[in-house]
């Protein structure tokens, strides 16, 4: 079944994306939940109005989601974790742990979505992660 998603979803695709789920996923979570609407010509229609007016916020706000990003590339973030005496964490430290570490230390709110690390981080040390704040601006973070 096509549809349209009306809001970001994991492993399914970006706000207004037209995209084709099984049909039981769309009929009994995504269109109930107001997540997608049906891709319909009337629907279909409506999306490039959405589009636009999406595109024109999110344009306004690129001056803040720049500031935001300098203010990250500037920080590093200390994350919490038990480690053995080799310095090997028990654990790891995942995008929802910075995405934490984020809201705590620098008062961002950010999706765990939105930030993506290079590899998993099972040892004590300084690493690098990639945070999307805008399809055009992302920061890069030091843990």
């Amino acid at each position: 079944m096509d549809i349209i998603l009306l809001q970001d979803i994991d492993k399914v695709g970006e706000k207004y994306e037209v995209v084709t789920v099984k049909n039981g996923f769309a009929r009994n979570f995504l269109i109930p939940t107001k997540k997608a609407v049906i891709a319909n010509q009337t629907n279909l229609a409506k999306l490039d109005e959405l589009k636009q007016k999406h595109a024109e916020e999110l344009a306004a706000q690129i001056g803040e989601f720049q500031a935001v990003a300098d203010r990250l590339k500037e920080v590093t973030l200390k994350i919490g974790a038990k480690a053995g005496t080799s310095g090997k964490i028990f654990g790891s430290v995942t995008n929802t742990s910075i995405a934490q570490a984020l809201r705590d230390q620098c008062e961002v709110e950010v999706i765990r979505s939105k930030v993506e690390l290079a590899d998993e981080v099972k040892e004590l040390g300084t690493f690098k992660a990639n945070v999307r704040l805008h399809p055009e601006v992302s920061a890069e973070v030091r843990f």
